[in-house]
């Protein structure tokens, strides 16, 4: 069996070509390990490198910014077995301002729109960190602003399967495959501007599964297969305030926890066979490199 690796910040994103690495080297060390052989795209155009490739490989995933997802995706989706979140999902995800109205009307907590005062301004279009900024001028072109929840900082890592085509799990009772709650490092400049730093996991905070069952509720809304990563501040309320459609950072620690090989448990997920738990053993420490540290 052959599995396309389709990671893009790697050659493309030098500000996230870390990460971007990292992700990589986790994946295809465990399609490796699992009896795979791994496909990657060379260099030059990225979405010609995936219709090269795709036909020949019986699965593959994309790891792109939220806002190239969908495209990639869908070239993806032409030709070979999609291992991640469909395209037309991730779609809805990159556009940030949609994805926080179809939550608030599905019932989910997400920080109220802001037009005065300090507030966190954000590109509609964006991934992680980027462009995030505590701010008090108005938003530019293509932003947006929200009101700045004081809080904690967390992620849920969470794997969404499928029945059949784009049909999530959760609609016939099973709800998303939860991998981890990891807490996130995220430090805010004298400039205003967010950085994220990476993370610990696995992590039992008090609201643990209200910050789960919050998650698992934005994955069945949102309609999200595959890998996710859903970002909350745990405040009065947990509020979402990200949804990554696709892998993210916190894979790099929770890989270094886990019994389970990820690949396996993402090819069983996109048939409709993920298992009910894993197993995490110990917990780590993680940058936006790839390094590890025992906690």
């Amino acid at each position: 069996m052959k599995v396309l690796l389709a990671e893009y910040a790697t050659a493309h994103v030098p500000a996230l070509a870390p990460e971007g690495a990292a992700m990589l080297d986790v994946l295809k060390n465990s399609f490796t390990r699992c009896g795979y052989d791994v496909a990657l795209p060379g260099a030059g155009d990225f979405g010609a490198e995936i219709e090269r490739l795709a036909p020949s490989c019986d699965m593959g995933l994309v790891i792109a910014p939220d806002h190239l997802m969908s495209r990639y995706t869908m070239i993806l989706e032409q030709h070979t077995h999609n291992l991640g979140c469909g395209a037309m999902n991730a779609a809805l995800c990159a556009n940030k301002v949609r994805t926080n109205q179809i939550l608030r009307n599905h019932g989910v907590p997400v920080p109220a729109d802001a037009l005065l005062g300090t507030r966190v301004v954000k590109p509609v279009y964006g991934c992680g960190a980027q462009g995030v900024r505590l701010s008090s001028e108005a938003p530019g072109d293509n932003e947006f602003s929200q009101e700045y929840i004081e809080g904690e900082n967390f992620s849920a890592s969470l794997v969404g399967s499928r029945i059949s085509g784009d049909v999530c799990l959760y609609f016939s009772g099973n709800p998303p495959l939860a991998l981890a709650v990891n807490r996130q490092c995220i430090r805010i400049g004298d400039d205003g501007m967010f950085r994220y730093l990476g993370g610990e996991t696995p992590v039992h905070p008090a609201r643990e599964q209200e910050i789960l069952e919050i998650a698992q509720k934005t994955l069945n809304v949102l309609g999200c297969q595959g890998y996710c990563g859903v970002d909350v501040v745990v405040a009065d309320k947990v509020y979402v305030v990200d949804v990554n459609p696709r892998i993210t950072t916190s894979l790099v620690g929770i890989a270094a926890c886990m019994e389970e090989e990820i690949a396996r448990i993402l090819v069983d997920a996109s048939y409709g066979k993920a298992p009910a738990q894993v197993h995490l053993v110990g917990k780590v420490r993680f940058d936006t490199h790839g390094k590890v540290y025992p906690v």
